[in-house]
This record gives structure tokens, sequence and C-alpha cells, in this order.
């Protein structure tokens, strides 16, 4: 290959899709190795401003292309290899990957080495993927803005004195700046949705059970969610049909049949119900420019053929409370085990067992994870169980409702997918409930435990803006179908990056 056209395809990589990447190398006009050496250099050149990486595998990338490459050479086909083959993916740091360490972004596992494929992981490289690494996260994904990683902070790639969102904001950050084609992260209350509305990339959380959480760290079992980003609706498309299915290794995956999910993007929406609440567009704290982009992905959806019906929430001012209830409530159960005995962190110079418990948790957890422990033992305790557990329980069961008769007479509602645009650092630093209404549209999807996606529409004052189609559960075709005409209708990925991204 001629030296120009080899270093016009590495200025072009970065921002490929997963399937152009694919058709590249399976019709030989680059090689895998030369594609993973491509993301490799990308990566030592911008993360050291962007910090999306905890940690490179730079082994396992060059690896997983050798064997690719070999494969090729040795005449297996574009269908046999499949669409993602020699996708550069990256992997939020509370899954685990043989070859790497999982620390959550938190003191207490800084040492912790991964024993096992998490599922979904396992999957995605079963696609033939090239894994360069793990990515930075808010710690044990406490958080709205990756502040809270031990590691440090992620640099929104549109704009440095910005957040990406979090906790998945490393995986935000890495797609959106080039760094990985795919990644994962994970989404208890919008931590996959948030994020990719701050850097300007399609982010999904599917249907609870949908995807094996087998291998991933838990927040709050009942709520989380493993999902991807990327560049186009298409790429998670493609994902989502790479990692879905049973796991025997997960008791609430559910035997849903893998579907074709990159079909429905081919679709059009004519006769679509597309559904608008009309009373979250009119929340306090909403940028009326992003109230504006749901109106007009509306009026849009509705030239193309679609049904648009306007339709009320009214218990979607309770997911946040509820969710601040129930959230932590796992999460204080989940994280028991890490007490420097049995796992995490052991303290040293300890004067009996208690003060080992006491110091190696309180130097290995964060301040931000020690609130949350508090607060779900709080509201776990005799005195407090049926006055906020058990109520927030009953609210679930209201907002599950809620969405059901919403589905009854739509196939997807459309709202917005943050109150604002990516906030500045320290913006929230003194006022942990002001970042978390952050989460105030995503939180409802995983109190129902059904689909969501996050999607970007254009650019305001130069930072990504976006909307969020919600689907019923195990109808992520439905956003798909309704996501890709969305997506061609805004002229997405952007044509054209600022200079933090290029």
């Amino acid at each position: 290959m001629a030296d120009t056209q080899t270093k016009e395809l590495r200025d072009t990589i970065p921002f490929l899709s997963a399937s152009e990447i694919s058709k590249l190398i399976t019709s030989k006009e680059v090689s895998a190795r030369e594609v993973a050496h491509t993301m490799l250099d990308r990566i030592e050149a911008l993360d050291a401003d962007i910090h999306a990486y905890n940690e490179v595998s730079p082994e396992l990338a060059l690896a997983a292309a050798d064997d690719l490459d070999n494969r090729i050479a040795q005449g297996a086909t574009a269908a046999e290899l499949g669409p993602l083959a020699g996708a550069p993916v990256a992997f939020k740091d509370n899954m685990n990957l043989v070859g790497t360490h999982m620390t959550c972004s938190s003191k207490m596992l800084e040492n912790f080495q991964s024993p096992y494929d998490c599922t979904a992981v396992r999957r995605l490289l079963d696609a033939n993927t090239l894994p360069l690494g793990k990515l930075n996260m808010d710690e044990f994904a406490f958080g709205s803005s990756t502040e809270t990683s031990v590691t440090g902070l992620t640099y929104n790639p549109w704009d440095p004195e910005r957040v990406p969102g979090g906790s998945s904001g490393g995986s935000a950050a890495a797609v959106s700046a080039g760094m990985a084609t795919i990644t994962l992260g994970s989404d208890t209350g919008g931590s996959i949705r948030q994020p990719a509305a701050f850097t300007g990339t399609v982010g999904l959380k599917p249907s609870y059970g949908r995807v094996s959480r087998y291998g991933c760290a838990a927040f709050a079992s009942s709520l989380d969610q493993i999902g991807p980003f990327s560049h186009t609706v298409r790429d998670s498309a493609l994902a989502l049909s790479a990692i879905a299915g049973k796991d025997p290794q997960d008791a609430t995956s559910l035997n849903l049949p893998v579907e074709d999910f990159a079909a429905a993007c081919d679709q059009d929406v004519k006769g679509m119900r597309v559904a608008i609440a009309t009373d979250l567009l009119e929340q306090a704290g909403l940028d009326p420019r992003l109230k504006q982009e749901v109106l007009d992905s509306a009026e849009l959806l509705a030239g193309m053929g679609a049904e648009i019906i306007e339709i009320t929430l009214p218990s979607t001012k309770y997911g946040l409370p509820a969710y601040y209830v129930l959230g932590p409530a796992e999460a204080s159960s989940n994280l028991a085990r890490l007490d420097g005995i049995r796992y995490g962190r052991r303290a040293e110079n300890a004067e009996d067992i208690l003060d080992l418990y006491m110091r190696s948790r309180s130097e290995g957890f964060g301040p931000e994870t020690i609130r949350r422990i508090m607060i779900g033992t709080y509201v776990l305790s005799s005195g407090s169980y049926d006055s906020y557990y058990t109520k927030a329980q009953k609210v679930r069961t209201v907002i599950k409702n809620d969405y059901e008769a919403v589905f009854a007479k739509a196939d997807v509602l459309l709202t917005p997918s943050t109150p604002q645009l990516p906030f500045k650092f320290g913006q929230f630093a003194d006022d942990p409930t002001a970042m978390y209404l952050s989460d105030f549209y995503t939180i409802p999807v995983n109190m129902a435990g059904i689909a969501g996606m996050s999607l970007p529409t254009r650019l305001i004052d130069d930072l990504p803006a976006s909307v969020q189609l919600i689907a019923n559960h195990s109808r992520e075709a439905d956003l798909f179908r309704a996501g890709a005409a969305l997506e061609r209708s805004f002229a997405f990925p952007y044509t054209s990056v600022p200079a933090g991204r290029s």
C-alpha cells in the first residue's frame, strides 16, 4: 500500500464506523495490525490530555489483530468473521478482562487482576474485535461526571473545562475522541446515556436482562445493565447483537431471541407512534434549547410518516428520590464484601479486627462511595426500612405501570437525555443533590427495566446536544429504527470535529 494511502487511512480510521473498518480489513485494504497500531498511537498521543483510559492493553490488541489477519490470510470470509471484525473496542473499568486489572477506579481495588472475562466483554471479543484496554469511571460507578475516580479526571473532548458525564465518562470520551470505535459501559441510572449526551456519541441502555451482568462489578443489581457507546446507531445495534443473550452464569439474564438489530436501522418510521411527554418538557432546570431539540426531532419524525402522540408521565418526578433510596441500599449490600479480608485493600497496623475493617474501608473508599454506603445502610436499617426502602419499591411499581400505559399507545417515547449541556468541572462540588438532577430523565428507565438510547442531534455553542429515545422492554429494535432515521436527518456523526478531538 502506498505511504500516502496508508497515512490517509490512519487519519480516517479513528472516526470510521465498526462496519467500515471491518470491510477495510476483510477486503485486505488495511491489516488488523495496522488498525491496532493506529488506535494505540492515537491513544498515546491524546490520552495524556483526555485520560479516558485507566489501562491500555497493546499486547491483547495486537495479539487479537494478528489472529484476525492470520484467519483472513487462510481464507476466512467477511461473513464468517462478522461485521465487527477488527473493530477497536475498550471496556469500562468495572468489567473483568483477563490480562488487565479491574479497579472500578477505586483505591480499594487498585491491584485487583481480572481472574476471568466478563460475559459481555468475552462476547464482544468473540466477534473478532481488538481490545485496547480499560476505561476510567466514577469510583464504583457512583457519579455523573467521572470526578470521583481515584485515577483522576476524564476531560470532555469537546471542551476540556467540561465533564464527559458519568459514571461511564471514560467509555464515552474514548469514542468521542476517536480512541476506540465501540466501548462498553454500565448504566444504573443513566451512566451510559448521560455521558453519551455530553460527548456527542450514541449510548444504549438495553432492557434489564437483555445482556448478562456476569463479570461486571455490581452497583445496584436490580438496576445495572451493560451497553455500548459508538459513533453510529448501527454500530450500537451490531454491538448489542454481539453481547446479548441468555447466560447461565447470570440468573437475571433473559432467554430472549438475539435479533439482527442492525436490520432495524434500514426500516423507515412510517406508521411508528412516537410519544412526547409534555410535562417532562416543562420541568424546571431544563435548558430550553434541549427542549427544542426534542420538538425538532418529533417534527422530523412526523415528516417521515411517524404519528406524534402527546402524553404525560407524572411519576417521573418521583424517580430520582426513589432511586437514591434503592440504589444506595443495593450498593451498600454489594460493597460489604470489600472489607480488606475477603476482597479489597487491607490496611496495615490495625489494632484488632474491627479496626482493620474500619481502616481498610475508610482508606479504600472515596467520599462519594462512603456517602452512598451510609445512605444505603441507613435506609435498610430496622427503623427506616418501611419508611424508605419499602416506599421506594412501591414508587418503582408506579413508574413501571406508567410506562406500560405509555407503550400501550406508542412504540417509542422521545425525551431529553439530560436537563443541560455538559457542565464545568467543580460546578456541583458543594451540592451533590444538584449533580444527581442531571440523571432526571434517565433514572426512570432503569427503574422500569426498559430500554433507552441517547443520540446526538447537533451542536449548540460548539457542544453536542442530544435526545433520548425510550422503548418498552425487549423492544430495542424500535430504538434503532427511530434512532437511525433521526441520525440520517441530523447528518450525524459530525463531519467536522473541533481541534480538541482531531
